[in-house]
């Protein structure tokens, strides 16, 4: 512990902590406080950690995080507190706003990650999916001060009981304070016992000024009789706002070991494995120094074996599909051979553990045509399906974690390449093409419906930029979807968009391919109470533009759109390079395909979106820097304000800090990837051999910023193998 104790609490018990907890059989009655009554305490939540090893309270202060003790996660509370960062070390079960346990009101959630204070007996707890019909407690911003009364809340043992199945309540009137903690005294023999550690501890208007943390337990089941003393300290939380606000409203990380550091899984599908040439890996480099990792197929708990031109990785995302707390890859592999099927494709969740991916109980759940349940399970693998070729993953705004998957060289019937996306949500799947009730569009030969896929907590975007739009080839379309499920267990259809419609500009023109490129991000408007709208982007590499009087082939085109939570959309700005005299950094030229690539981002998804939080990335990769042909670039902007405000040119070399020079066929844009904390630009196509990845810090790719230090990940350094070919085609 890193901070020093009272002296006069020296003989304070050393923590609150029930253990080995055993349940009553029946209800009983708490007398060291009193049985709860009101809403105040409302919050409160029971925490068992391990198999029943210690019982600890806690208080909601989001929908899904607790706030509680750190000592109920200290191996040794009397000699520290310090608790690691991560997944606690032992399964921790937490039962929420259930005053009687007895009851099946409130949620029963698990502890997946703990963000420890280092200064006090603090620390955030994270359940591993929203609490729902149960209101946060709200924090107070006032200090307690010397004789204040404040009632205190907690599931620990009473006067008679060892383990109470009400929660129970106490007054105490605060003796002194300091920066971190208050010295209480309980009124009227309450006391706080053993199990109260981390219970909510509140001021007269009910918001939270302190957690229970140590006592001298007098009355308390099992404390020596002679031990009378109700007094006790408490942790203060009414100066943590701005940290619990910080660390709630921040974008998940990927986190693949589960220990509260940012890692990274980078993909070189054009790998060699075992002498196969183009069979890929994926390479995982896990942040605070804590190594690397190769995934390949001819590992015994990948599917697959490693076959030439496999191309492993070609497509990635993340997610905690099984909401363990640590993060989990999803790979696909759409040139894989099934059998003698050519390029059927498959898709794993590679499942993350704490010493890494791969190393628990459950490692991979794998996806292919023919197996396993569901839309899957019900079809045959064709070749050219491409299963995998787009992934989407993530958690829905209730909780629920899903996967896209495009199969866009679906034959639907008779009809080749029309395309599909299969959408996995717990342990089923499903298929949706355009020949789904809803879906707009039409089922046509080679559509490619499912070349790209995008989804957020709220809504999914699904391309075919190869359909045809009033004979118009390759103009593209798309279709949005919420994740609602309608009465075929599909998510519902909303609106479909291309660019014959009124409300998207523009007209779609051959070789357009509106939607070959989507980026999806949730949205809260100024006036609503969470983030519950979307902002599309849409990409058409091959948009033709006129500049300065000349027409400019496959230039390129962004188009954005505002989703609303009713399911309605409008369109709010569409981005280009426009003319050279413009606000707009660069010029559109013939053949630069702005926006072949797209990321987007929204750095604070609890808060009110702004210009600032609202981010978008597009990929130009055959953008020409001076005489250097297809050398590439990456212009950033923002997704609500002004594109000539907001943006950023990006290319090798330039002020930023993406380093060395424009190279011909370099291709810079091609793999772009924004998380909460910085721009992933892949660079698989050179200037080194085998490719890199750089990571840009937000103040790197923001209008205005200053340029820092920049992160580069390169075969050959930082553990990684000086080995492969594309390294950096995907970062996730």
């Amino acid at each position: 512990m890193r901070h020093t104790r009272h002296v006069r609490l020296a003989a304070l018990a050393t923590a609150l902590l029930a253990g080995p907890v055993a349940l009553c059989a029946a209800p009983a009655s708490a007398v060291t406080g009193n049985p709860v009554s009101g809403t105040a305490f409302g919050p409160t939540a029971q925490l068992l950690i391990g198999d029943y090893d210690r019982g600890c309270s806690g208080v909601l202060v989001d929908a899904e995080w607790l706030l509680t003790a750190a000592s109920c996660f200290a191996d040794d509370p009397a000699a520290s507190l310090d608790v690691p960062a991560g997944k606690p070390k032992l399964k921790t079960t937490a039962t929420i706003g259930r005053a009687d346990l007895t009851g099946t009101d409130g949620a029963v959630r698990e502890v997946v990650e703990l963000v420890p204070r280092t200064d006090r007996d603090v620390v955030l707890a994270r359940l591993n999916r929203p609490v729902t019909g149960v209101t946060p407690a709200t924090l107070s911003t006032a200090a307690p001060t010397a004789g204040e009364e404040l009632g205190f809340a907690g599931y620990g043992r009473t006067k008679s009981e060892w383990a109470p199945l009400k929660l129970h309540t106490g007054a105490l009137t605060v003796d002194a304070t300091d920066t971190t903690s208050a010295t209480v005294t309980g009124k009227d023999g309450a006391s706080a016992c053993m199990g109260d550690t981390g219970g909510p501890v509140l001021n007269a208007a009910h918001q939270l000024v302190a957690l229970n943390s140590r006592s001298f337990q007098g009355g308390c089941y099992g404390i020596d009789a002679t031990e009378t003393r109700t007094g006790g300290i408490a942790a203060r939380v009414d100066d943590l706002a701005s940290w619990v606000n910080a660390k709630v409203g921040a974008v998940r990380i990927t986190d693949f070991n589960c220990d509260g550091v940012e890692d990274i899984a980078i993909a070189d599908p054009k790998a060699t494995v075992g002498g196969d040439a183009g069979a890929g890996v994926v390479r995982v480099v896990y942040g605070g120094g804590k190594g690397t990792a190769e995934i390949n197929q001819d590992l015994d708990w990948v599917r697959g074996g490693s076959e030439p031109d496999d191309w492993f990785g070609e497509a990635m995302d993340t997610v905690d599909y099984n909401q363990d707390g640590c993060t989990d890859l999803v790979v696909g592999t759409p040139s894989e051979d099934l059998g003698s099927v050519k390029d059927a494709g498959m898709v794993d969740i590679l499942y993350g553990a704490p010493n890494g991916i791969g190393t628990g109980a459950l490692k991979d759940t794998h996806f292919e045509q023919g197996a396993g349940n569901g839309s899957l399970g019900a079809s045959t693998a064709e070749a050219g399906d491409r299963t995998g070729q787009a992934l989407a993953a993530g958690t829905t705004a209730a909780g629920e974690p899903f996967v896209v998957i495009g199969v866009p060289g679906e034959s639907l019937g008779a009809v080749a390449k029309a395309g599909m996306a299969i959408y996995v949500h717990g342990d089923t799947n499903i298929a949706i093409s355009q020949d789904s009730t809803g879906v707009p569009g039409g089922v046509e030969a080679n559509d490619a419906f499912g070349s790209a896929v995008a989804a957020d907590a709220n809504h999914i975007a699904i391309s075919a930029p190869h359909d045809a739009i009033g004979g118009d080839a390759d103009a593209g379309n798309l279709a949005v979807f919420s994740h609602t499920l309608n009465s075929e267990g599909r998510p519902t259809p909303l609106f479909g968009l291309d660019q014959d419609l009124d409300s998207v500009s523009g007209g779609a023109e051959a070789g357009d391919l509106f939607g070959a490129s989507l980026a999806l991000a949730t949205y809260r408007p100024s006036g609503a109470a969470a983030a519950t709208e979307s902002i599309l982007a849409v990409g058409s590499p091959g948009e033709d533009l006129t500049i300065d009087g000349a027409n400019k082939v496959d230039t390129g085109l962004v188009h954005a759109f505002r989703i609303t939570a009713s399911g309605s959309y409008s369109q709010i700005r569409t981005y280009s390079q426009g003319t050279g005299t413009d606000d707009v950094s660069g010029t559109s030229e013939s053949g630069d395909r702005f926006g072949s690539t797209l990321s987007a981002v929204n750095t604070a998804p609890r808060a009110v979106s702004t210009t600032a939080t609202m981010k978008l990335a597009v990929g130009v990769p055959n953008e020409a820097i001076g005489s250097t042909a297809n050398a590439g670039t990456v212009q950033t902007f923002s997704l609500v304000g002004a594109a000539g405000t907001y943006d950023r040119w990006i290319e090798a070399g330039n002020s930023t800090g993406l380093p060395g020079t424009p190279g011909a066929n370099q291709y810079v844009g091609k793999s772009i990837h924004y998380t909460g904390t910085g721009l992933y630009i892949g660079m698989p196509y050179g200037p080194n051999a085998y490719g890199a990845v750089h990571m840009l810090p937000m103040a790197n790719v923001t209008a205005g910023g200053t340029a820092t230090a920049i992160t580069t990940y390169r075969p050959g350094t930082g553990g990684l193998p000086a080995a492969g070919a594309r390294f950096g085609y995907v970062a996730r």
